[in-house]
């Protein structure tokens, strides 16, 4: 009887425990660690290349005939020569290199600088001339005007935008200088200065594409794609308007042509693609 009094108690007292062990408070399971999501920013320097068409953009008509003196003619009478507009417009491509800061990361103000060197083929058509007449033996006609043999052209701008997120549209606007080679019009013959300065200005929109993109060779933070258009405006102050008639023999100007802009302005419309370094 004592032996079933004991085994009764200890069954109850077992039960007790266990219900009371079921109305302890339970341990709160951890929070969830949270990892914020990087926010893009433009902030960096970065370099790629660009390519592009350039044109010209004068406000001003340009005379394309123009009288050949009759010492340069098989007449000895001056006659007339034409060239056509086509030779005033052409391919343009380089590279650039440059340096962005974002005030806020996301979306926010974004202010930089930006240098570019760029190829320029206005002069493949410079001697293509329609001439009522026959120009003596041992010289050839140039075209005179300043774009038909501007060879590269460079500037180094400010920019100011917004960005919103990977998306920045900017304006940009500096110095530009350009020049031509020694065989062109532009300048480069002997007692002719050819290096010409003045500014540009413009405007584009640039998208940043994901870090793994297939363009990202460099392992850079960022590859961007742009469209851009400047247009450039280079002073010609006083100089000789272009080398007209030029010596065969020893590819020297024997005539300067008056007639011409004192200044030349062209728009260039390019494409680029850059790699940007440092802040993601």
């Amino acid at each position: 009887m004592i032996k079933k009094l004991l085994l009764a108690s200890a069954a109850t007292a077992l039960m007790a425990g266990a219900a009371s062990a079921a109305d302890l408070p339970r341990r709160a399971a951890p929070p969830p660690v949270f990892t914020p999501v990087p926010v893009f920013t433009w902030t960096g320097a970065y370099f790629g290349i660009n390519a592009g068409y350039a044109f010209d953009a004068s406000s001003r008509s340009n005379n394309a005939t123009f009288t050949v003196p009759g010492a340069f003619t098989a007449s000895g009478a001056p006659v007339l020569a034409s060239f056509g507009n086509r030779s005033q417009d052409g391919f343009s491509g380089g590279g650039q290199i440059g340096y962005n800061f974002q005030l806020t990361p996301g979306s926010g103000v974004v202010i930089g600088i930006e240098a570019d060197a760029q190829y320029l083929d206005f002069g493949r058509s410079r001697n293509n001339a329609f001439v009522n007449g026959a120009v003596r033996p041992g010289f050839y006609l140039n075209d005179p005007r300043g774009l038909s043999s501007l060879d590269f052209f460079g500037t180094v701008r400010g920019r100011l935008g917004y960005a919103f997120d990977r998306t920045l549209v900017y304006g940009t606007g500096g110095f530009a200088y350009g020049s031509g080679s020694a065989d062109r019009s532009f300048g480069g013959f002997a007692g002719n200065d050819s290096f010409r300065t003045g500014y540009a200005v413009g405007g584009g929109i640039e998208y940043a594409l994901p870090t793994d993109s297939f363009l990202n060779f460099f392992r850079s933070s960022a590859v961007t794609l742009k469209v851009e258009g400047l247009y450039v405006n280079l002073d010609r102050n006083t100089r000789n308007q272009g080398a007209f008639v030029i010596n065969a023999a020893s590819n020297v100007p024997a005539f300067y042509s008056p007639v011409g802009r004192r200044s030349d302005e062209f728009a260039v419309v390019r494409a680029g693609l850059n790699y940007k370094f440092g802040t993601f």
